[in-house]
């Protein structure tokens, strides 16, 4: 097979498109501003400062999970008719659509009569978008480039898309997030286009951006990335089944696929949580404001490209196990840092009244956690790759997208309920530790060339 660069590069303009929402909307830009929000809202009705972080927490986390169970139910099948069907492009515009939606109504969190519930529908309806989107452009990787340049092709294109979350993350930096105190940019400016810092209009801006972005850079994969070659037959729901069914038992065959599936079900379950709570972590537990946590964005994802890179290249070498592995080992490790750090304290050291190590230790993690969560995810698709075929690779995502969605609902409702019962955030934290470490035990079963399909 040889590789069409130009379908390649259009390809890699999905991740471009779409990285936004991760960067700006799910970690950095709106998390916090939404932790600002609901904190204040909070104690203004009686909660303490700590009481009201948890509320927080707690209901982004119950959100995060019901967008998981729907996330789980649907892709298989959707995955099942899109390849029954011959047809993949339709369901990326589709689930665009989604994406566009709820990234835009996220403008109308205000800052003194919060919607926080509207809020929470209008993040999940994008995350559902986002999500779906991304499986059946994963299910075009298969048909880009043989089978020993597929690992540098999936790095190269995180990388590129974690290059374009810089970009939108800067561009909204500068121009448009305000600092709540000052009222203006990094830049030192007022929001540009007329924007009232004092309705925080420049920070709720960043969801339009996010819609905006996308449909301007999806431009490139519509007119580069043609649907996949082969017969197209009308959708049958019945067929479609019967396809997933025989996939689903085959599973009782095919070991390594079956302990794969399970191993990155833990661990992408586990880096989604860690992506989700970052940014309302910096929010309530560091009281970081949004313009510092855009900041330590760009530090995370200027990391998380240049990694993503190197990991694909690691990829190509010495296959995407090793790579898995050690990303991992670090991921878990900052959770470890992170359940055991507080603005008075490091894993039970104590701190001087003031102490701006927990900052630092806080933009180490954003880099560590950028870089091997680019890494592991760029690997993970490698290792899909290697267990299925061009022909039946939608309905192979659509079952990797239920894996890594299957116990999606359990992280952010571990995390949620934890945070419940202790009131303590740092505490809720620790089940990703837990996950981190299940999914290495299970990858022992994986065979890093992957096996044949039954």
């Amino acid at each position: 097979m040889g590789m069409e660069r130009k379908r390649i590069w259009g390809w890699w303009f999905f991740d471009w498109a779409s990285q936004p929402f991760a960067t700006l909307l799910t970690t950095f830009i709106f998390p916090v501003y939404y932790a600002e929000v609901a904190r204040a809202h909070y104690t203004a009705q009686g909660m303490s400062v700590e009481e009201a972080g948890a509320a927080a927490q707690a209901l982004w986390g119950y959100g995060l999970g019901i967008c998981g169970v729907v996330i789980a139910l649907l892709a298989p099948v959707l995955g099942a008719i899109a390849d029954n069907s011959g047809r993949r492009l339709v369901w990326v515009w589709t689930f665009s659509a989604l994406y566009l939606a709820g990234s835009w109504g996220l403008w109308f969190l205000m800052p003194d009569q919060p919607g926080l519930h509207l809020a929470v529908v209008s993040f999940g309806i994008g995350l559902i978008g986002m999500e779906f989107a991304t499986i059946f452009t994963n299910a075009l990787l298969p048909g880009l480039a043989p089978r020993d340049e597929i690992g540098r092709v999936s790095g190269s294109g995180f990388a590129f898309g974690y290059l374009g979350g810089v970009v939108a993350l800067a561009l909204v930096l500068l121009l448009l997030a305000e600092n709540a105190q000052t009222g203006r940019t990094l830049l030192g400016i007022p929001p540009v286009l007329g924007l009232d810092p004092a309705l925080r209009e420049g920070t709720r801006a960043a969801g339009p951006f996010t819609a905006l972005w996308y449909l301007v850079f999806m431009i490139p994969f519509a007119l580069w990335v043609p649907e996949t070659p082969g017969p197209r037959r009308p959708v049958r729901l019945g067929a479609a089944m019967a396809a997933l069914g025989r996939l689903l038992a085959s599973l009782r065959y095919r070991r390594s696929l079956a302990a794969w599936l399970a191993s990155s079900m833990f661990s992408r379950d586990a880096l989604n949580a860690l992506y989700g709570f970052g940014g309302v972590y910096a929010g309530t537990v560091l009281g970081w404001p949004v313009f510092l946590a855009g900041v330590f964005g760009v530090v995370s994802a200027v990391s998380a490209a240049v990694i993503s890179w190197i990991g694909g290249r690691a990829d190509r070498r010495w296959g995407p196990r090793p790579v898995i592995v050690a990303c991992t080992l670090v991921l878990t490790g900052v959770c470890i840092l992170v359940t055991g750090m507080s603005r008075d304290s490091v894993l039970g050291l104590p701190l001087a009244p003031g102490s701006r190590l927990p900052d630092g230790l806080f933009f180490l993690c954003g880099v560590l956690i950028g870089g091997a969560g680019g890494a592991l995810q760029s690997a993970s698709r490698t290792m899909m790759v290697r267990h299925t075929t061009p022909a039946r690779a939608t309905e192979a995502f659509g079952l990797y997208a239920l894996s890594g969605k299957a116990t999606a609902f359990l992280a952010p409702l571990l995390i949620a309920v934890a945070t419940d019962l202790s009131g303590n955030q740092r505490l809720g934290i620790s089940p990703l530790i837990v996950m981190f470490l299940l999914s290495l035990i299970l990858l022992g079963w994986v065979q890093t060339e992957g096996e044949a399909e039954p």
